[in-house]
């Protein structure tokens, strides 16, 4: 299939390693010019290098510290200067676990500026040349917890939902103009994050992080832990031409683990 990519211009935030990195491969191998953006620049690099040389050439490396609004805005900067992109991947990673009732003010704050307030802004500021050619997708990876609060994860159960109630809105106000809005929800992805939440999760029940994986997967139908690739696939079909009538959508990825109707 034909996913229509070829003449395309995508940026992937968080792309260092983990879903991003995968996504960026993918978007990649699929014909896309993609510009993979993160803090760790070296890992980036690093990771673009050992993929085959037309690949390779059609991605390159820029950084990004999405807890900085000048970093942010120094992106959309170069990103406009260059007419822009089509294809916006935001992708703000993980907070750090706990609970509800012990996490400070300070706290909440300084991740929403992170996980929500920066990719609202940057989403703004790259929608307008997506407006102008009457075709663009902003795709933004968020999390399960959306769909049922992952315990001890209160940063991220919360503010992943005003993400979600921005990503909905946006969706119908640009819907008749050839752009679409849509989240993907990944659930148990094998990735470092998921590995360091596990092992924090093994360090509170003072079992071994084995125990907690095992555990975990059980609870799975799929018995098993989702690949990178696997979730990258479906962000790049909502990428693609293909899914040109999708919109204000929010996409699992996650084996049935969710099992809500």
């Amino acid at each position: 299939m034909d996913l229509g990519l070829a003449s395309k211009r995508a940026l992937v935030l968080g792309a260092s390693r983990g879903l991003g990195a995968a996504v960026a491969r993918n978007l990649a191998r699929e014909g896309a010019t993609v510009i993979a953006a993160a803090r760790n620049q070296a890992d980036t690099k690093t990771w673009i290098a050992q993929q085959a040389p037309e690949v390779a050439a059609r991605l390159s490396a820029h950084p990004l510290d999405l807890s900085d609004r000048a970093s942010v805005d120094t992106l959309a900067e170069a990103m406009l200067s260059q007419g822009g992109v089509d294809i916006l991947v935001n992708n703000s990673g993980g907070p750090p676990p706990g609970a509800a009732a012990e996490i400070a003010l300070d706290l909440w704050t300084k991740q929403f500026e992170a996980m929500a307030g920066h990719l609202f802004h940057l989403s703004g500021r790259l929608l307008p040349p997506m407006l102008a050619r009457g075709w663009g997708r902003i795709i933004t990876i968020a999390s399960s917890g959306i769909e049922q609060p992952i315990p001890n994860l209160a940063l991220s159960n919360g503010l992943r939902m005003a993400v979600l109630g921005w990503s909905k809105t946006l969706a119908a106000e640009v819907a008749a103009k050839g752009v679409t809005v849509n989240m993907v929800l990944p659930g148990r992805i094998h990735t470092d994050r998921v590995d360091q939440l596990d092992q924090a999760a093994a360090a509170k029940q003072g079992k071994s992080r084995d125990e907690i994986t095992k555990a975990s997967q059980a609870t799975i139908p799929m018995a098993r832990y989702g690949r990178p690739e696997e979730f990258a696939d479906a962000v790049t079909f909502l990428a693609s031409e293909r899914a040109s009538y999708i919109t204000g959508t929010k996409l699992r990825v996650d084996g049935g683990m969710i099992r809500s109707i």
